[in-house]
């Protein structure tokens, strides 16, 4: 500790802080204008140049380290003409365009001369300002409003790491210039802008900040929840914006919840029920269409019986609303037949993780992924998939240095930062997995105590890795033995590791024997042992968890309760008697062509265009008696439905969710829902009501009540307030001695030929923001990616539109060169219904192979 003097008061702080630091631990406030508490600093503006005793110069207390016996002098009158000057400086040829700047009455440079009594400028000077920047999409560069405090520069680096921003130029004319090809579009560099230099042109010219009333509430776009702000104006969600100080994700957003919220207010909104009238639907009230699907119901249950009915619910839907869904069909209808898109994949992930470990999620909370000692990213590219997931990597490799191991089949973002990339073969994911866990024991490097202590079957562990052939799983994984070990070396000598992986893996066949694998490297790698770092399995839709806790699966009651063995207490619990069992979505859609399920429940999801095989979707969907979409957006599936019934958005709801680390946040209700929507729980309610004859007093705090009554989830979790962030399990994951259980994971055949890969867009989340004007500026369209030598191959030019055709189906689209795909490898992006890429893929994969036709 260093002990010093500030203003005449006694200061004790830690060996390296700054004086800033220390003025800020005694309630001294030092005016700043280029300090940013998250990045470096810089000491660009000078304006918090302090006196120190014995020193001749003023110095900027922002990145002047405090030394023992230091006396500081915060204020006097020379300091407070030397900061006038300053800021009369920076104000040389800056414009007096406040009144139409979209800064004004939040601009930290008209607060600091405010503060300062900066009235007059006596100085003058050429004007030399490069003029204002208008070409790039989303946001606005106005250069004479520039003081280049360059926090924009280092939250692009240091925080998102894109790197897209620099300093272009020198002397009078440098400029903050950006490349295109690198930049997020995260909206971060205008959120920092102590001027209005940087512009959100969606926001501009829309509302002033005092304008707005702020709800707090947390972003749903992926499972990371920012928490945020939502600013509305006269019922409409003008922008969202996120403190630095105190929010989980330190004020940074993403192109999803910076510029993604317009689809709130898109003309595709559903504002009224609707009712099928022969071929066309019409509008109806309320009433008469839940009467409807409650009498429909009723109709089929008496004829076929409830097994008859089915429901298919998302993560867009919150922990109560998803609770009420599974409770709706099993105790009001009398069916078992729920599911979700956690089928294709993620919930076959989520059991082999109880299989192992006994919990399904994240074995500790995101922050402590920016704390590891080692970073393996495992077929994700979380920058598109979560990005605040992605922030925590930049923070553990490019501000700690720790060593970044990149597996992937694609050359994504993060491959930029990695210490070592490993390229792999398609499909090869367990035989990777388990090299690195051989080579990790061969070196003497496993955490040998940890092992012993808690894996009851460590000797299997031991000869299924003792049986890895290292030279075949060279040839199987096309990884080179030097990088293999080069990745086992950064991974075994680290004190704490943290091994995250995504879509890749949770979304493609034999998804649970390569989490199996992942599983055992974590824990060979010490990924489980200790507070930092931890094992995380990254889903990027936004409530998925919430889904998977709430029990919305046929095998599983709320709180991962398997169905056969808790379903006596639920049945006490509800005072029925629970259906035997059910079918899961992949059954479902063979019963529908069988003609054994007649109706289906859609709630916040859409087979047509996000399910794999999607066109087999939309072929079933014609035989049902009944289809009723619960939805927000008008689509080619609400033109089927018999029912549809508008829900509305995170901005529209109360209630709670749950991300990818178990933290449980309020969704804060901004705005009113448009037009005649509803919350979805309101609408579940009064159907639960309708088709169980109940008069049963529903809502969200009543739902969450009996949620933590029948599980072990919450605990003594307490909601105080919106965007209030809690975990709803104990971080980080601490297993009882010889609890933990080795399960042997097996090799698929890996595929050979040309292969397509579906996955996200970096700018698009699930469908939402496809109706979001911004994020389609920057990607209006899905396109098949192929690598150059590929594409010369096949005889195909860059913009050629393709057919790409499989055993499952066939997708149109216009082919993007890029050499982040490798060769015989093509992807493409779900998002988009007129690609309709899921058409090509099978039942349960996100990888196949294909062949390219002329369209």
């Amino acid at each position: 500790m260093v002990n010093l003097k500030i203003d005449g008061k006694d200061v004790q702080v830690a060996k390296g802080a700054t004086i800033l630091a220390a003025a800020e631990k005694v309630g001294i406030k030092i005016p700043t204008l280029c300090f940013l508490k998250k990045v470096s600093p810089t000491g660009a503006c000078r304006v918090c140049v302090v006196e120190i005793k014995g020193v001749d110069k003023l110095m900027t207390a922002c990145n002047t380290r405090v030394v023992e016996g230091m006396d500081v002098t915060t204020q006097s009158d020379r300091l407070r003409k030397i900061r006038q000057e300053i800021v009369q400086l920076l104000l040389v040829n800056h414009p007096l365009d406040c009144p139409v700047c979209d800064a004004a009455g939040e601009c930290d440079l008209q607060n600091i001369c405010f503060d300062l009594d900066v009235t007059t400028q006596p100085f003058a000077a050429e004007d030399v300002n490069h003029e204002a920047i208008n070409g790039w999409p989303l946001i606005q560069q106005v250069p004479n409003r520039c003081v280049l405090c360059e926090k924009c520069v280092k939250v692009c680096h240091e925080t998102i790491g894109s790197a897209a921003l620099f300093v272009n130029d020198k002397g009078d004319k440098t400029f903050i210039d950006k490349d295109l090809d690198l930049c997020e579009f995260c909206g971060n560099c205008v959120a920092v802008c102590p001027t209005g230099t940087m512009i959100s042109k969606p926001f501009k010219f829309k509302s002033r900040p005092w304008e707005m009333t702020r709800k707090a509430s947390v972003c749903t776009t992926c499972g990371s929840h920012c928490q945020v702000d939502i600013n509305v104006k006269n019922g409409q969600v003008y922008r969202l914006t996120s403190a630095d100080e105190g929010t989980v994700n330190n004020g940074n957003l993403c192109a999803g919840g910076f510029f993604g919220h317009a689809f709130i207010h898109a003309p595709q909104r559903l504002q009224r029920p609707t009712l099928k009238d022969t071929d066309y639907g019409v509008h109806v009230p309320w009433d008469k269409a839940l009467g409807a699907v409650a009498d429909k119901i009723h109709q089929i249950c008496q004829e076929s019986g409830p097994a008859a009915i089915a429901g298919l619910a998302s993560g867009r839907l919150t922990n109560e609303e998803n609770y009420l869904f599974q409770k709706f069909f099993r105790v009001a209808i009398g069916s078992n037949n729920i599911d979700s898109a956690s089928r294709f994949g993620v919930l076959e992930a989520y059991k082999a993780l109880r299989e192992m470990l006994g919990y399904a999620g994240s074995s500790n909370a995101l922050g402590k992924i920016g704390g590891s000692k080692a970073v393996l990213v495992f077929g994700a590219d979380v920058t598109a998939e979560a990005p605040a997931v992605d922030w925590q990597i930049e923070k553990a490799c490019r501000k700690n240095d720790a060593p970044l191991v990149v597996a992937n089949m694609r050359s994504v973002k993060l491959r930029r930062h990695s210490n070592t990339f490993l390229g792999y073969t398609p499909g090869s994911e367990v035989t990777l997995a388990y090299a690195l866990a051989r080579l990790i024991l061969d070196k003497g490097l496993a955490d040998e105590d940890y092992l012993n202590r808690f894996v009851s079957n460590l000797d299997d562990l031991k000869q299924t890795l003792a049986a890895v052939d290292l030279e075949k799983a060279v040839h199987v994984t096309g990884v080179s033995r030097q990088l293999l070990e080069e990745a086992a070396e950064h991974l075994g000598k680290a004190k704490s590791v943290s091994v995250i992986f995504g879509r890749d893996v949770l979304t493609s066949a034999n998804s649970g024997d390569k989490t199996r694998a992942i599983v055992s490297l974590a824990l060979v790698c010490g990924a489980l042992h200790g507070d930092l770092g931890g094992l995380f399995p990254v889903c990027e839709e936004g409530n998925m968890q919430g889904l998977l806790d709430m029990g919305v699966c046929p095998e599983f009651l709320p709180g991962f309760q398997d169905y056969s063995a808790a379903r006596g207490k639920f049945d006490v619990a509800w005072r029925t008697a629970l259906p035997q069992e059910g079918f899961n979505a992949l059954q479902m859609l063979e019963q529908i062509e069988k003609g054994n399920i007649r109706a289906l429940y859609l709630a916040a999801t859409n087979p047509l265009v996000s399910y794999p095989e999607s066109a087999r979707w939309r072929k079933a969907l014609k035989k049902l008696d009944l289809l009723v979409v619960q939805d927000i957006f008008e689509s080619e599936l609400t033109k089927l439905a018999h029912v549809v019934l508008p829900g509305t958005s995170f901005a529209e709801k109360t209630g709670s969710v749950t991300a990818l680390d178990g933290r449980i946040s309020c969704l804060g209700q901004a705005i009113d829902p448009v037009g005649e929507a509803r919350e979805d729980w309101s609408i579940l309610a009064e159907l639960y009501n309708r088709v169980g004859r109940r008069t049963d007093q529903i809502n969200t705090e009543a739902l969450l009540r009996e949620a933590k009554e029948l599980t072990s989830l919450y605990g003594d979790l307490c909601f105080a307030g919106e965007g209030l962030c809690q975990p709803c399990r104990k971080l980080p994951f601490a297993p009882e001695e010889k609890s933990l259980q080795f399960v042997a994971a097996s090799q698929a055949e890996v595929g050979e030929g040309l292969q397509l890969l579906v996955g996200k867009n970096l700018f698009h989340f699930d469908l939402l923001t496809t109706h979001s004007p911004a994020n389609l500026e920057i990607a209006p369209e899905g396109r098949v990616e192929m690598n150059p030598a590929t594409a010369a191959a096949l005889q195909v030019n860059d913009g050629e539109k393709v057919q790409v055709v499989s055993t499952a189906g066939a997708a149109t689209g216009q082919v993007h060169l890029t050499s982040q795909v490798p060769e015989n490898l093509l992807f493409a992006t779900y998002h988009f219904a007129d690609l309709n890429i899921q058409q090509v893929m099978p039942q349960g994969q996100n990888l196949t192979k294909v062949e390219i036709r002329k369209a």
